[in-house]
C-alpha cells in the first residue's frame, strides 16, 4: 500500500500546513450570504427554536424548469463554504450546468443558533436531530426557492449524515446522493470522541455553564486536540510531516491558537448532540431498523469512504450502505491513509479524486435519466 510520505513533498506540506477552519473566511468575491426567516421551526422533539432563519448562498443559474439544482450540506461546525474545493466550472458541482444552493445547519453560527438567537440564547436553545436540520433544508428549498426536486443532495462528515437522512426522509426530492465520509448511525467510538471534546470544553471553569464573557480558551485548545488533531487526522499524516516527533508540539499550538476567533463552545456542543444521536433508523415509520431504512433510499447514493477514519469509522457507511439498492462504494485516493481529513479539502490528491468521482457520478446520473451506469 502506498503511503501518505510518497505524495509530493511540497503539494503534502502545503496540504498539512493547517485543516480547514470550521467556519471558513466569506470574501466580497463569493455570492452574498442570504437569510430565509422559516418563524417557528417546530423540532422532533416537540420544541421549536424560536424565530429560525436558515443562512445560504447560491452558485451558477437556476433554470427555467428548475431541474438544475443541487443541494449542498455542510459538516459540524462547517458552513456554506466547506465544499468549495468542488464549486466552480469544470468542477464536481460545476456551476455552468447546475445550480448549487449551500446552506448552513442549524447551530454553526450562521443559521439561527445558541451564538445568536435572541429569544433562546446559549444553553437556552433547544436540541434538535439531524433530520431538524433536513426538515429546515427542505422548507427553503421548497418555500423560498420553489424547488421541488434536486439533481442531487451532497455532504462531507455531518453533511454526509444529513444526505443519507435526506434520501429517507424525502426519497422522491432527488436524482442522487453523494455522502462523504458519512455515518448513517452513529457508533460508540464516534459517540467517545464527541463526548470527549465536549468535556473538553465543559469542564474549563471559564465555560462558565454556557455563560462565558470570553471563549473558554483551554477548553478549546484541547477540543482541538481532540477533534481536529488526533480523530480528522491519522498517525500516517504526522509520520509524513514531522521527522522528527517533538516539532509537533509547536504546530499543534498554532492550530489551536487559529481557532480562537472561529468557534463557538455553546454550538459546537449542540451540535455534538444531534451528530451522536443521529440513526436513519429512527425516521418515522422504521421502528429503529436502520437497514431498512437505508433499503428506502431511492436515489442513486454514492458513499465516499476515508482510510483510517478516526472520527466516522468506515466500517460504518461500508457495511450499513450495503443496504441501499445499487449503491456505489468508493474509498478515497486508495493506498493513501488520509483518514476524516480525506474529505477535507486541504489534501490535493484527495480534492482532484473528489471532483473526478463525484462529476462522474453526477454526469452519469444526468445522462441516465437518474439511473446512471455501471
Amino acid at each position: 500500500m502506498k503511503r501518505i510520505a510518497e505524495l509530493t513533498v511540497a503539494g503534502f506540506l502545503l496540504a498539512c500546513a493547517a485543516l480547514p477552519p470550521p467556519a471558513l473566511a466569506h470574501t466580497p468575491q463569493q455570492p452574498p450570504h442570504q437569510l430565509y426567516n422559516e418563524g417557528d421551526l417546530g423540532l422532533e422533539s416537540g420544541e421549536a427554536i424560536k424565530d429560525f432563519s436558515i443562512s445560504y448562498v447560491t452558485h451558477g443559474t437556476l433554470n427555467a424548469a428548475k431541474s438544475n439544482a443541487i443541494l449542498m450540506v455542510t459538516a459540524i461546525s462547517g458552513n456554506h463554504h466547506r465544499l468549495d474545493f468542488m464549486i466552480g466550472p469544470g468542477k464536481a458541482l460545476d456551476t455552468d450546468k447546475y445550480f448549487i444552493v449551500c446552506t448552513d445547519a442549524i447551530a454553526n453560527g450562521l443559521s439561527t443558533s445558541p451564538s445568536n438567537s435572541k429569544a433562546q440564547p446559549r444553553m437556552q436553545f433547544p436540541k434538535f436531530t439531524i433530520r431538524d436540520m433536513v426538515e429546515s433544508q427542505y422548507r427553503l428549498m421548497k418555500e423560498k426557492l420553489g424547488i421541488d426536486h434536486v439533481v442531487a443532495v451532497v455532504g462531507p462528515s455531518m453533511g454526509g449524515m444529513q444526505v443519507l437522512q435526506w434520501g429517507v426522509s424525502h426519497p422522491d426530492f432527488m436524482d442522487a446522493l453523494v455522502a462523504m465520509v458519512p455515518l448513517a448511525r452513529t457508533p460508540a467510538w464516534t459517540v467517545a470522541v464527541l463526548e470527549a471534546s465536549r468535556k473538553a470544553i465543559m469542564t474549563d471553569p471559564a465555560w462558565k455553564d454556557g455563560n462565558y464573557e470570553a471563549p473558554p480558551e483551554k477548553g478549546i485548545r484541547l477540543w482541538r486536540d481532540i477533534l481536529s488533531l488526533l480523530s480528522a487526522r491519522t498517525p500516517d499524516m504526522y509520520q509524513a510531516q514531522f521527522k522528527n516527533g517533538m516539532d509537533v508540539l509547536p504546530w499543534m499550538e498554532q492550530q489551536e491558537t487559529a481557532m480562537m476567533k472561529a468557534f463557538d463552545a455553546n454550538d459546537w456542543i449542540y451540535q455534538t448532540w444531534a451528530y451522536e444521536r443521529h440513526d436513519v433508523g429512527t425516521t418515522p415509520g422504521f421502528n429503529g431498523d436502520t437497514a431498512k431504512a437505508l433499503a428506502s433510499i431511492k436515489a442513486k447514493t454514492l458513499i465516499l469512504t476515508g482510510t483510517k477514519d478516526l472520527l466516522n469509522p468506515e466500517f460504518e457507511p461500508t457495511e450499513m450502505g450495503r443496504n441501499i439498492s445499487g449503491v456505489t462504494m468508493k474509498t478515497i485516493s486508495p493506498g493513501t491513509v488520509t483518514g476524516h481529513a480525506a474529505a477535507g479539502g486541504a489534501i490535493p490528491a484527495d480534492v482532484e479524486f473528489l471532483n473526478r468521482e463525484t462529476a462522474a457520478f453526477l454526469d452519469s446520473v444526468v445522462a441516465n435519466g437518474g439511473k446512471p451506469q455501471r
